[in-house]
């Protein structure tokens, strides 16, 4: 058989990185550069990072993706697919945290079948004991780092092995550090990669997945104000509540079959609160976050998920 007519490598890998339509696809320990098939644009499919793709090899550099496979879950904005973490950054002071904010993006985790988890840094200048009750307290995954003790970045480290995890956290809350001290081989990946873009390296507006050589991947996103809570998915009013864990054993329980959990009299979620049993901050968030559902119509949720 010639050059010509040999069969093109079929492999199966993950997208990690895409600027200009062009994909970046880590398969069988390397990176191949790779356009996609127009029978996806024809579909509405636009690939993204962190889709699983099968990849026609050209050479040994470059390929063609034939398939993507079905995902496990999806953020519109900034785009990417099956992540197994979402990870909050959070400084305890300087910014001081935004609880609000944070709820919001926990509410849009579990929504998406996604695991939150919640970081607070700079806690060698103030606790963040407090903060850390609320969120254990509803079952959320939290971690306490101080970045100059890289030993405190330990527990966490090994939860994101092997894992495909998303971090988010607005400028000065100490992110870049944080993973520089648990991946201290990133900070050289992503200066690379800058260099190469012709960028300084926390300006890129692309999303880009970085391989663990402990295994897994982790993607570090723009800060909250370009990863956009109002937009990146839509979550209406009443399925809000599903996605307040420490809320659903309660639910079903209200004197109201269709209880908002807002205001109403004997509410059980209420009750909870003014017992101490679910943080007055969570459900404050909650309450928020429904009258702002209240405003959204059929024609958003749709456009939400072009």
């Amino acid at each position: 058989m010639s050059e010509s007519e040999k069969k093109p490598t079929t492999l199966d890998g993950i997208i990690v990185k895409l600027i200009g339509g062009i994909y970046y696809v880590d398969a069988s320990e390397n990176v191949y550069e790779c356009t996609a098939r127009g029978v996806f644009r024809n579909k509405g499919i636009t690939p993204c990072c962190g889709d699983i793709v099968t990849v026609e090899a050209t050479d040994d550099s470059k390929g063609v993706i034939t398939q993507i496979q079905d995902r496990r879950n999806e953020i519109i904005r900034p785009p990417m697919a099956n992540l197994d973490n979402l990870v909050f950054v959070s400084s305890t002071c300087e910014p001081p945290p935004n609880l609000q904010l944070l709820d919001m993006f926990i509410a849009v985790a579990t929504y998406k079948g996604i695991n939150p988890i919640i970081v607070f840094t700079k806690t060698d200048i103030e606790s963040s004991e407090q903060y850390e009750k609320i969120y254990r307290q509803c079952g959320i995954e939290t971690f306490s780092v101080n970045n100059s003790d890289p030993d405190s970045c330990l527990a966490l480290k090994e939860r994101l092995v092997g894992k495909l995890s998303a971090f988010t956290g607005n400028t000065g809350v100490g992110k870049t550090s944080l993973l520089n001290n648990m991946f201290p081989d990133l900070e050289l990946k992503t200066q690379s990669i800058s260099r190469k873009l012709g960028r300084g390296k926390h300006t890129t507006r692309h999303v880009s997945f970085y391989k663990l050589t402990e295994g897994g991947y982790i993607a570090d996103t723009p800060g909250f104000s370009s990863f956009d809570t109002n937009r990146y998915d839509i979550i209406f009013k009443d399925e809000l509540a599903d996605c307040f864990t420490e809320f659903k054993e309660y639910i079903g329980k209200c004197r109201f079959v269709n209880c908002s959990h807002t205001k109403e009299v004997d509410c059980a979620i209420i009750e909870q609160v003014e017992l101490g049993n679910i943080p007055k901050s969570r459900h404050e968030s909650y309450v928020k976050m429904y009258e702002n559902a209240k405003l959204l119509n059929e024609w958003e949720y749709k456009k939400s998920k072009r």
